[in-house]
This record gives structure tokens, sequence and C-alpha cells, in this order.
């Protein structure tokens, strides 16, 4: 068994009709402070799916969706484009994986969703989303579009908040915030950790 796909007997439900948007709606933070290769950041990425959602497809949205996260960060002038390059040359060797990216997900489409739960259309949904001038406009947008609104709009927002940094995000969103004591630590640790690896290299 491929080692990306390994522990997939003990994990979440495999079964096609069990992919949901929940492990893609949590895997930001591993793009975040990740410095491995791609391909360990895959590797990664599928492994972080599995607890819930086994089914290899959402592993590959994971995936994408962590590659995108990278670029961003990276200032790309074409993250997407950028991921789905690294993600099919990962892929390869890979040709369930390979198929599920072609297939399911379809990273060459027009960017067009319905905010619903199921994990292409969620990120499909973030993406298209993301032609809002400010961090405020793509989460209203990915809100406007229904269904699954917190997931898509947690989603869509992630990748926002990378393009326009935390002062992008409106104050009276931020001061309103439930649960500061409790994310405020983990928050100013994981930006410690990640300037202190950026200096480090």
């Amino acid at each position: 068994m491929d080692v990306f796909q390994r522990r997939t007997c003990s994990s979440g439900s495999a079964q096609g009709c069990n992919n949901g948007n929940g492990a893609l709606m949590r895997a930001l933070p591993l793009a975040l402070w990740h410095r491995g290769s791609d391909a360990s950041l895959v590797h990664d990425a599928h492994e972080q799916s599995l607890p819930t959602h086994g089914h290899l497809r959402s592993q590959v949205c994971c995936a994408l969706y962590c590659l995108w996260a990278r670029r961003v960060l990276a200032a790309s002038s074409d993250a997407w484009g950028g991921a789905v390059a690294s993600l099919r040359a990962i892929y390869a060797a890979m040709p369930e994986a390979l198929e599920e990216l072609e297939w399911s997900v379809r990273p060459d489409d027009a960017p067009e969703g319905n905010g619903s739960g199921y994990v292409v259309d969620a990120l499909r949904s973030a993406r298209m989303v993301q032609a809002g001038a400010t961090y405020e406009e793509v989460v209203r947008a990915a809100i406007a579009l229904g269904n699954d609104t917190d997931t898509t709009a947690c989603i869509a927002g992630g990748i926002a908040g990378l393009r326009f940094g935390m002062h992008g995000i409106p104050d009276r969103w931020r001061t309103q915030l439930r649960g500061r004591e409790l994310y405020q630590p983990l928050l100013e640790k994981l930006l410690h950790w990640s300037m202190t690896e950026l200096i480090d290299e």
C-alpha cells in the first residue's frame, strides 16, 4: 500500500459519500508551520485528513489547499497554478491520487462553487470568492453563497488572511472574537516559531 494511503483502513470513513469539508477546514495551520518539501507537505496534508476523512478525494483537496496556501505565503504571481503543477508532479507516481485531482477536483476548470459541504465544492467556492478586493469582501462573498456558510468562510478566509494579513481583518471582527484567552497564546506560539524558522533559514 502506498505510504500516502497506508492508514486509510483505520481512519475516518473512506466512502465516497463521506467527502465532507471538515478536514479541509482544519488544514491551514499545517501550511503555516511546515518547512519541508512540497512532497512532505502533501504527505502530511493527507495524514491530517485521515482521522475524520479517509477518502483519497478529501486528502487530495487538503494537499492542494496546503500547496496553494504555501504559494500565497510566498507571494507567488500564480499561487493556484503553481500548486496544481507541483501536485501533478508529486502524483505522477500515484495514479489514483492523480485521477482524483484531474477528474474529481478538476483544478483547471473555472472556479465555481455553491458553498456546500462537499469537499471539492468547498475548495472551488473558496477559490471563486478570492476575487474580492479585501478580506471582508472575500468572507462576505463566501457567506453569501449560502449552504455551509461557516466552513466555506473559514476555508476562503484562510487564504484571504494570507493575502491581506492580520491587519486586513476588520478590527470590529477581531475584537469581538470569543475565546481570546484560548487562541491568543497558541497564535503567539505559532508566530514565534514561524519567525524563528525564517530567521534560521
